[in-house]
């Protein structure tokens, strides 16, 4: 018989959380003594626990750190549980050992899939990116045992269907949040088809648009939210992850160039609109300031591995940097942090970048070298994939002196053969999954 879930905090218990663990017909037992919790953690006669932070009103403040202080001394795994948005609450919640953070009302889903990370010691994988890029990682690691992924995805699109979506419905872009259920569900091909499919006849307000996120839009409207609308496609495609939006507020994406230049706008940064392709970025902001989601903050801080990347370094990558929040969770988290290198250069973002204008450019919008290993490619390409590159302005991203790397930061640097190429040149998804498995450590 499986060991209990301990409900600590409530006389009365947590009644959503009560239900979930009916109709997965687990144990559990509610317990609000001090006392009996560290006789229970003596005994061990529970799996983990579920800390009810909103149990205890303002006037109850010294038994609610007694309880966490038997939780972390006692070194039980155990998920905090509160209806706070405040990120000083997930600092805290980490402080005190815990394994997990939850804000309420949660979704069953994935406080399943929390519940399961913990008791079967999961290892917590957090992807942070955007295009395909995260789509193929997504897809890749999901192969992997005994892990539990979330993906951070990016909110500044607007190009395309999700820009066309943006501008009429008010919502966050959808296309990239698609991509990465898509990547981690777990439904029939046939509906992952349907939400990829994009209608190219018929009237001209719908040519264009991705199924999948008309989709999202509609779910957005009915749930109120593109957070919430996330979760229930989630729940439909039964994604086996957790993908959250980077924030929940909708901002522009700034670049300056190194000739003055600024450029607004996501899809114009990316399609070298007005202005030389080879210029490079001196400044690059979101229009208005905002801070990344408490959901994202938490998903980094409760990591044990962020993967950076990989995807176009500035409108994917280093666009999630720029919401307050995001950098201090990097700094603060004890995951390791490890950056995937892109092969190639692109014109509008990184014409001419070697693999160390790339690391410098990532350090510099995180505040800070928080980097544990960066990968570096030297897959050998063949002359036809370089010709073609060449003739659009990109190269391959080259390693260089890594002894000038390794005076930039202190993470190790690992150059292999993590790239493929077909008609396009892309990471390999099965080489660096087996890279980042065996970084990750034994648990995976």
């Amino acid at each position: 018989m499986p060991k209990k879930v301990l409900l600590v905090g409530n006389k009365n218990g947590r009644k959503d959380v009560e239900e979930v663990l009916a109709q997965i017909a687990m144990p559990f037992e509610i317990c609000f003594e001090v006392d009996d919790l560290k006789a229970r953690i003596v005994s061990g006669d529970f799996e983990c626990a579920i800390f009810d932070d909103d149990a205890f009103p303002s006037d109850m403040s010294d038994m609610r750190l007694a309880f966490l202080e038997a939780l972390k001394k006692g070194k039980k795994r155990y998920i905090f549980v509160t209806s706070t948005e405040d990120f000083r609450k997930v600092d805290e919640a980490s402080a005190m050992g815990a394994y997990d953070f939850v804000l309420t009302p949660h979704n069953y889903r994935e406080f399943i899939l929390r519940l399961n990370a913990s008791q079967h010691r999961r290892t917590r994988i957090t992807c942070v990116g955007g295009g395909t890029g995260l789509f193929n990682i997504l897809a890749s690691l999901k192969t992997l045992p005994n892990i539990m992924l979330t993906s951070i995805v990016g909110m500044s699109d607007d190009g395309g269907s999700s820009g066309r979506l943006r501008a009429s419905f008010g919502i966050l872009p959808p296309g990239d949040v698609r991509r990465s259920l898509i990547a981690l569900s777990n439904a029939p091909e046939l509906m992952n088809l349907v939400m990829q499919y994009r209608f190219r006849a018929g009237d001209e307000s719908l040519t264009g648009h991705n199924f999948g996120n008309l989709f999202l839009a509609a779910l957005s409207d009915i749930k109120g939210s593109m957070k919430e609308a996330v979760r229930s496609m989630g729940d439909i495609l039964n994604i086996q992850g957790i993908v959250a939006p980077v924030t929940g507020e909708s901002v522009t994406l700034n670049a300056k160039f190194e000739d003055g230049t600024v450029i607004k706008g996501e899809s114009k940064i990316d399609m070298c609109v007005g202005r030389h392709p080879d210029l490079h970025i001196s400044e690059f902001w979101h229009e208005p300031a905002a801070r990344c989601s408490i959901d994202a903050y938490a998903a980094i801080i409760f990591a044990d591995a962020v993967i950076i990347g990989p995807g176009d370094l500035y409108t994917s990558v280093i666009t999630n940097f720029l919401f307050k929040h995001f950098p201090e969770a990097i700094a603060k988290t004890a995951a390791k942090k490890i950056y995937i290198c892109n092969l190639m250069t692109k014109q509008g973002e990184t014409a001419s970048f070697s693999a160390y204008d790339h690391i410098r450019e990532i350090i510099k919008y995180l505040g800070g070298d928080y980097l544990s290993y960066v990968i570096i490619s030297n897959t050998i390409l063949s002359h036809t994939a370089l010709k073609a590159y060449a003739a659009k302005g990109q190269h391959p991203v080259e390693a260089g002196n890594i002894n000038r790397i390794e005076s930039l930061t202190k993470a190790e640097i690992i150059v292999t053969d993590v790239g493929h190429e077909t008609d396009l040149v892309r990471h390999d998804s099965e080489k660096v999954k087996d890279v980042i498995a065996e970084l990750v450590g034994e648990s995976v």
